[in-house]
């Protein structure tokens, strides 16, 4: 490692339409943890960020709320900017891509593109919402993914495979305005020709340290080959015009990463900083941008391409994260697990989600998951059982019998420096973004100052008036010890620390001050400086996190994966429909209702209604357990069509997993139904 480095970082810029939630911290925790990292080493590295602010969705939404979309972002940016204060994010500038330094940047990267024949200018056919009467933006349109054949995914890529493709190629694709399948129509666009940058693409694969998942992905796209990019919209749209194309506007994704830019030059006004050294080709300062896997092919592709065609350096690195999961499945509004920072923030301590964070975090791409009773235990035993109890054991001696003033000696060096001597490895972990294995590095740190407080009992020594000097050695030792944890911490809960240096009255900690040591000087009263987790605060968090529309009376909950869906009988056995909410087409959308054929049915051992279905779903195979072995025996079943519910989230059974749900009706009297398809269907063919 350079002695001094120079190093420029950002995050993935938060869309300016809604609130940031505990699914988006994990990238804005995971960066700010490195960038506290590289400034406790004494490096100069700036943190920069913004909102995108720009594109047909904030347009939609300004309008749906009465407001200029101008109004709108600044209300947004405001309460982003407070929701990452409040989990400590600190950002060197947070800007907004609707500003006059994106719009210069962006207009210079796109002239020297053009000018240099890296753009063409084609006609072409686009979705078009004949209600709306607006071009459809890709992310506007819903289908299903032409290569993984995923239902429910975006018009430009697929959520599930990572595929791109044209909004054209979705299959059964549909307006997410108004539901209704779009028209073609033609119009003039500017395309970003990404082929021509297929070498320079290489070459700066085999130089970069790139995750192995993400060169594993490169390759797949290098395989299919690199298409074209379309990088203009139409009016309506909220964002930039291009200079010499009138009513026509840069696509949000090409002015979106180039905010990282426009950011950086705000703050380079602000403070002084010449903006040229950080962005020139062959610049000797580092680049390193951190985002979610969901958006690999714009980093590693489109935008290098974009530099290296305008002449701008090329990124040292993309550090790439997976998604996060709340008690192993998608966060959900309706369990109370789409939790928003504010709410979060509302309920429980901060420092508490970044440890947690930090202690799952590695330096792959694998999701994450926040499963809430061990986040409770995990936070609870290390940060406040370990680590803050040992101040908490140590101090109140210091206090009540000697002032509060440290003893000049240590009674065991060793201790304090087997301490120092982790600093090696942590730095590393830290460097290569492998936090859980830091974090597992100083608890274990932390354990070894338990034991030595345990082994020498100072409860004990205390009683001993002869054994003063003895009492306060040991205390010192472990205090001193505490404050070479607070040290290795202090990137990922830098508020427990700055309590924590308050606390000791020490100056504020950096790396270097592990190689001194804390002088015999007084200390503060000691107050705790984190509180257990208590289980009522996360149930109230998640209850807050909960819709507040009330279940219509009568409706039931929703049916267990595997099971038949069927309204109840009334005692006449004719089945009454309950009432219940209406809903729109976006809504019955996104159902994914397929034809299947049960290739194979067959009694389930220990269960007296279910029945185990093997389904061919198109070439797919699927098991599902269905509760319908009071109508049907199983050999009647094989061969015949149903009708399945496709994207039902799987369900864990005693008997197996059960992948989705067969639908059927049913009375008390007339018994169970199932639905059929007509002659001529197909397995894998979609309900509409």
């Amino acid at each position: 490692m350079s002695p001094h480095r120079r190093i420029l970082v950002t995050s993935a810029l938060p869309y300016a339409n809604g609130p940031i939630h505990i699914g988006h911290l994990v990238e804005y925790i995971q960066t700010d943890i490195w960038v506290r990292y590289q400034k406790m080493r004494g490096h100069e590295c700036w943190y920069v960020c913004a909102d995108d602010a720009h594109g047909t969705a904030i347009m939609l939404r300004a309008e749906q709320e009465g407001v200029t979309p101008e109004a709108l972002i600044d209300q947004v940016w405001a309460s982003h900017r407070r929701d990452f204060a409040g989990f400590n994010v600190a950002f060197d500038n947070y800007h907004t891509t609707h500003s006059p330094e994106n719009r210069a940047i962006s207009a210079l990267i796109y002239t020297r593109l053009r000018d240099a024949g890296h753009t063409a200018v084609r006609t072409i056919r686009q979705a078009y919402d004949p209600l709306k009467q607006l071009f459809l933006p890709d992310r506007f349109i819903r289908g299903t993914c032409p290569r993984c054949a995923a239902p429910d995914q975006y018009g430009d890529n697929c959520e599930q495979c990572g595929g791109t493709y044209a909004p054209t190629d979705l299959i059964d694709a549909v307006s997410a305005l108004s539901g209704v399948p779009p028209v073609q129509r033609e119009s003039e666009h500017v395309f970003f020709c990404l082929g021509h940058f297929e070498a320079v693409l290489r070459d700066w694969l085999t130089r970069s340290d790139l995750q192995p998942g993400v060169v594993n992905k490169l390759e797949e796209w290098f395989a299919v080959g690199l298409q074209d990019w379309d990088i203009s919209r139409d009016a309506p749209y909220f964002g930039f015009e291009i200079p010499d194309l009138p009513g026509k506007y840069f696509y949000v994704w090409l002015d979106a990463p180039i905010g990282y830019f426009a950011s950086f030059r705000h703050l380079c006004d602000r403070v002084g900083l010449d903006f040229e050294t950080f962005v020139k080709p062959q610049s000797t300062t580092e680049l390193y941008h951190f985002i979610g896997k969901d958006i690999m092919y714009f980093h590693t592709l489109f935008w290098p391409a974009m530099l290296h065609g305008a002449n701008f350096r090329l990124p040292t690195n993309v550090f790439v994260h997976g998604f996060l999961t709340v008690d192993g499945q998608k966060m959900s509004k309706s369990r109370g697990t789409f939790i928003t920072a504010r709410t979060y923030l509302d309920h429980l301590n901060p420092e508490c989600l970044r440890y947690y964070f930090a202690a799952k975090l590695g330096p792959g791409i694998d999701d994450i998951d926040l499963n809430l009773e061990d986040f409770q235990a995990r936070v609870n035993a290390d940060l406040v059982g370990k680590v803050v109890n040992i101040a908490s054991r140590c101090a109140a001696f210091i206090r009540r019998d000697f002032g509060g003033n440290l003893a000049a000696d240590d009674d065991e060096p060793a201790l304090l420096a087997s301490l120092r001597a982790a600093r090696e490895d942590i730095a590393h972990c830290f460097e290569a973004r492998d936090y859980a294995r830091a974090m597992r590095e100083v608890m274990a740190l932390a354990d070894r100052v338990n034991q030595y407080i345990d082994r020498r009992k100072p409860w004990v020594i205390a009683k001993d008036p002869s054994a003063r000097a003895e009492l306060a050695r040991v205390c010192s030792t472990g205090l001193r010890a505490f404050r070479l944890l607070m040290i290795y911490l202090k990137p990922v809960v830098p508020a427990l620390v700055a309590e924590a240096e308050r606390f000791l009255r020490c100056a504020p900690l950096t790396w270097a001050a592990l190689d001194l040591a804390l002088p015999p000087q007084e200390i503060a009263p000691f107050t705790p400086l984190l509180t257990r987790i208590e289980k009522a605060k996360v149930e109230a968090m998640l209850d807050a996190s909960k819709p507040t529309v009330p279940n219509p009376s009568g409706t039931p909950p929703p049916a267990p994966a595997g099971t038949t869906l069927a309204p109840p009988a009334s005692a006449s056995g004719v089945a009454e429909v309950p009432e219940v909410p209406e809903i729109g087409i976006d809504d019955f959308a996104k159902v994914d209702l397929r034809i299947a054929r049960v290739t194979t049915a067959r009694h389930v051992e220990g269960a007296d209604k279910l029945v185990q279905l093997e389904l061919d779903v198109g070439g797919e195979q699927r098991t599902v357990f269905a509760g319908i072995k009071q109508a049907y025996a199983p050999a009647a079943l094989e061969g015949r069509l149903v009708v399945l519910v496709a994207n039902l989230a799987p369900r864990k059974m005693r008997f197996g997993l059960s992948q989705g749900m067969v639908l059927a009706a049913s009375g008390s009297e007339s018994g169970i139904f199932l639905l059929n398809a007509d002659a001529g269907a197909l397995p894998g063919m979609r309900v509409k």
